[in-house]
């Protein structure tokens, strides 16, 4: 994990690029996986946990209608969170985790069920996760694949 922030980093302030973290299930993981590199204070502008649905409305701008259509755990609120985090901090970058790290499902959703994003310059991507393992494994497992999804938005690699 510490190498893939590291490299993403590093490609952020060769780009002059800020960025902010939309995080729920993994619960600031992310943020801190940015911040324990060295020179981060250039590019991270901040980090929000909105573990809550209702916070996601509330702080991140994810439409009220979407998250009671759609439920919290859907590609399409990674999404929103994103874009919401990177205007609401101003941000040329927004990256988001939402999912079930378990032990229990959620939403009708199994544990390791995973959806992350990456806002930037016009242009949004998504992933969906499916991750095995306890709790643990399923929270560092999103915040590995963030910045892997991060790195190929940045370097236009994104399938």
């Amino acid at each position: 994990m510490t190498g893939s922030a590291e490299r993403a980093v590093s490609l952020l302030t060769e780009r002059r690029l800020t960025i902010a973290v939309a995080e729920s299930l993994t619960g600031g993981m992310l943020c801190a996986a940015l911040a324990a590199v060295p020179g981060v204070s250039a590019v991270l502008r901040g980090g929000i946990v909105a573990y809550a649905t209702d916070v996601k409305a509330a702080l991140l701008g994810v439409p009220a209608d979407m998250l009671a259509a759609l439920g919290a755990v859907h590609p399409d609120v990674a999404g929103a969170m994103a874009d919401g985090v990177r205007e609401r901090l101003g941000a040329a970058v927004g990256m988001a985790t939402t999912g079930v790290a378990g032990p229990d499902p959620a939403e009708g959703k199994p544990p390791g069920t995973v959806y992350i994003a990456v806002s930037a310059e016009g242009r949004r991507a998504t992933r969906t996760l499916a991750l095995s393992g306890d709790r643990e494994r399923i929270r560092c497992g999103t915040v590995d694949q963030c910045l892997r999804l991060l790195w190929e938005v940045l370097t236009e690699e994104v399938a």
